[in-house]
């Protein structure tokens, strides 16, 4: 029997705290987001599920961060203790060790909240709910920015036939295990997938004494960028088969070898190809997904392509005041790109909170609703949607390499730009900036559709 007088009670524990601006994740994306929301005046809280703030860049003992935002090369857990001295040096709130439940978001409820801005009119209220040791929490905010970052795929969802051995590990769990836990994941690896991570763990075990029998890819190029292929695969003399996946896993208890099988140019293995390759363990380096279930659940349009929120200049979604940066938004290629898309987001964040809508980049204009769509060669366009004349980067990836193409601007059938002729590669997220003028030709034109295509050209 139910104890209604309980449930009562322990309905009116939950306490509730008050912002402007509250971020979902304190990895590099939410550091940065926050930062900037705090620089722009407003109360902000960061929710992290972990007991440290850092993200995923606590374990990336690798240099190769800050370059750009620095101007210096760091190690990852370098670049986010910078970040992190940065927030404990401010009064941003620290939720940490804390697992948000959900986004639940009232339309005009608790205008009056004394915690919020009243600038900021009757626009919703955002209630985020937490559950740490302590036990459950509401965070309320007219802003919310979701960085939760992504996942790895698993083998799983990759569908490699064999048996169910100990030994197959994401490459990014191997990572943890190394590099923070201290366990050695096997003595002899193979890699599937020419991924970042995939080619710095290569690295890494072998700097750690585990033989790498060699890096296997599905497709005919590395998905990596090329100043790690070289570091991490060729500085080690490790092998990389392209156009070569993993057809079966063999073992009972332990993985004893993986049978791997060259594809044609449908990526179907070829009959005949097959080889064993004795080892002990398998690391998938197969692609990565962003982490939007809570998104989902909180009314939040994805992209089929990108898997994350459609988003306009400003970065926010179809939810008003639920901002997205960072990798839950898209798969980036550089934590700095990450800081600076995560800057803009918290900025914007705090400008929609404090009722300074007006001054936040990406501001909705009358009769400014068009759509960005891919084309071409481009996998993804983003921001999905544009809703202000004004200055615009695009960001985009390519689906396959190619030595010259050109990115072109299109509105119905008329070119509105063109870009100059270059090589493209999809381990580079490109960016493109789309001027005001151009958005409002594509007005004129009466189009609701932007095209941002990549196309081949051929060299004469």
């Amino acid at each position: 029997m139910r104890d209604e007088r309980a449930e009562t009670g322990a309905t009116e524990a939950v306490q509730t705290q008050a912002f402007d601006v509250i971020v979902i994740g304190g990895g590099p994306a939410g550091m940065a987001a926050a930062l900037a929301a705090h620089k722009a005046g407003a109360q902000v809280a960061i929710a992290e599920r972990e007991q440290h703030l850092g993200g995923i860049l606590r374990q990336c003992i690798h240099p190769g961060f800050g370059l750009s935002h620095f101007k210096q090369e760091l190690t990852g857990p370098e670049y986010a203790q910078r970040f992190i001295d940065q927030v404990r040096s401010t009064d941003i709130a620290l939720f940490l060790g804390s697992m948000v439940l959900g986004i639940d978001s009232s339309e005009g409820a608790g205008a009056a909240d004394p915690g919020t801005n009243e600038g900021a009119g009757d626009a919703a209220i955002h209630t985020v709910t937490l559950m740490n040791r302590a036990g459950m929490l509401k965070l309320t905010g007219r802003a919310v920015v979701l960085a939760m970052g992504c996942r790895e795929r698993t083998r799983s969802e990759i569908k490699i036939p064999g048996s169910r051995p100990a030994g197959v590990f994401t490459a990014g769990l191997a990572q943890r295990y190394i590099n923070i836990e201290n366990l050695k994941p096997g003595s002899r690896a193979v890699i599937l997938g020419s991924g970042d991570i995939g080619l710095i763990m290569a690295r890494r075990c072998t700097l750690e004494g585990i033989s790498v029998e060699g890096v296997y890819e599905l497709m005919p190029y590395a998905n990596g960028l090329r100043r790690n292929v070289k570091n991490c695969l060729e500085d080690f003399g490790i092998p990389l088969h392209l156009s070569t996946t993993v057809t079966r896993v063999i073992g009972h208890d332990r993985v004893e070898a993986v049978e791997v099988s060259q594809v044609d140019e449908h990526l179907a293995p070829i009959p005949g190809t097959e080889r064993v390759v004795p080892c002990d363990t398998l690391l998938l380096s197969v692609g990565l997904i962003p982490e939007n279930e809570l998104s989902v659940a909180a009314g939040v349009e994805l992209d089929p392509r990108t898997r994350g929120a459609v988003v306009d200049q400003s970065l926010q979604t179809g939810v008003p005041g639920i901002f997205a940066c960072g990798n839950v938004l898209h798969v980036h290629d550089l934590a700095d790109n990450v800081t600076t898309e995560s800057e803009r987001a918290g900025a914007a964040a705090a400008a929609w909170a404090l009722g300074a809508v007006g001054t936040a980049a990406g501001v909705a204009g009358a009769g400014c609703q068009l759509t960005v769509s891919p084309a071409g060669i481009a996998g993804y366009a983003l921001p999905g949607r544009i809703t202000a004349v004004s200055l615009t980067k695009l960001n985009f990836r390519v689906r396959r390499p190619v030595d010259a193409a050109r990115v072109r601007i299109l509105a119905g059938d008329e070119e509105l730009f063109a870009g100059k002729v270059r090589p493209f590669k999809p381990s580079v997220m490109e960016s493109f900036p789309l001027p005001a003028k151009v958005i409002q030709r594509a007005l004129d034109l009466g189009v609701s559709e932007i095209v941002l295509s990549v196309d081949p050209v051929e060299e004469a």
